[in-house]
């Protein structure tokens, strides 16, 4: 009995060991409610063709994304998921939209997101092995368009799935391209100096995620966007939840290529989430949301607990 029961214990320590340490108490953490939407063909060069976004002009004249849309969420995702609009291979029965709840807040050495999301009834698409992916995407000033329409900055015509697509090709920001068309970049980049002078002065986005199955511990990946989607080694994001509810933290200062999160700076954050086995673009995305670290003004203000 006592050899039982020390193994026992032996198991629950190394199991306990081997958790993220997510010792927030969340329900005393206000949240946000958001509508992340079903986006359709719409991509970076999208948005900026007046005949596809009429809204452009408002964008240049000063209005991002989510002053204009953040309303319409829920109506934008049904008309794109439908194939009415900028969506040539709709998904039979996929629902437009997904209604999450957000709540950030940091222990002094983490920055922690919980996420909690109502996937509703999701066909199976049967492009990819991850039931649910959830992500978020994280960048600073370094990066102008993301802060003023989020993912869209990383989503250009030539991607994999998207109307100029020619084979595979993974998410990247207008700075890495040496020039873009209404097809994108064509994928021709900068030479590797000038991508590393740009990661070097934090012109990159970061992104963390967490791959879901059911009945299995969330795994989680982490990595940079800059001419191409690349995955950080050793990833340094823990994630832990189940299909509904992920919870994704790394150090406030986890080290390079990570960037440093730190009190008195506005960062960028945008969210997605892959429901129903699918892959690349067929999921559903958040607008623009500013977040700080402890105190100040923004959509998502990290407090500590």
């Amino acid at each position: 009995m006592i050899l039982k029961a020390s193994s026992a214990a032996a198991a629950l320590m190394a199991c306990l060991a081997s958790a993220p340490a997510f010792a927030v108490d969340w329900a005393s953490v206000p949240g946000k409610d958001q509508v992340l939407f079903y986006p359709g063909q719409t991509s970076f060069e999208w948005v900026f063709t007046e005949a596809d976004h009429s809204g452009i002009t408002k964008f240049k004249a000063g209005k991002n994304c989510a002053e204009c849309h953040r309303d319409e969420a829920k109506t934008m995702g049904d008309t794109l998921v439908s194939g009415k609009k900028a969506e040539p291979h709709p998904i039979a029965g996929k629902p437009g939209s997904i209604p999450v709840t957000i709540k950030v807040a940091n222990d002094g050495k983490n920055l922690l997101v919980h996420i909690d999301f109502k996937p509703g009834e999701q066909p199976d698409a049967k492009m990819g092995k991850d039931d649910t992916i959830v992500t978020m995407m994280l960048g600073d000033a370094g990066v102008p368009a993301f802060t003023r329409m989020a993912c869209w900055a990383t989503c250009h015509e030539d991607l994999t799935a998207m109307p100029a697509a020619q084979g595979d090709r993974t998410k990247y920001i207008a700075q890495a391209a040496v020039k873009l068309s209404r097809q994108g970049a064509g994928g021709v980049y900068k030479p590797a100096a000038d991508l590393a002078a740009l990661m070097a002065a934090g012109t990159y986005l970061e992104y963390w995620q967490a791959r879901i199955y059911p009945g299995a511990k969330a795994v989680a990946a982490s990595g940079t966007i800059l001419d191409k989607r690349a995955d950080i080694t050793p990833n340094k994001v823990e994630a832990d939840g189940t299909i509904g509810s992920v919870t994704l933290s790394r150090p406030l200062v986890a080290g390079a290529p990570y960037r440093d999160i730190v009190a008195g700076k506005t960062y960028t954050v945008g969210f997605a989430i892959h429901s129903g086995h699918v892959t690349g673009r067929f999921h559903y995305v958040s607008f623009e949301n500013s977040l700080v670290l402890d105190t100040g003004t923004a959509d998502f203000v990290a407090v500590k607990k």
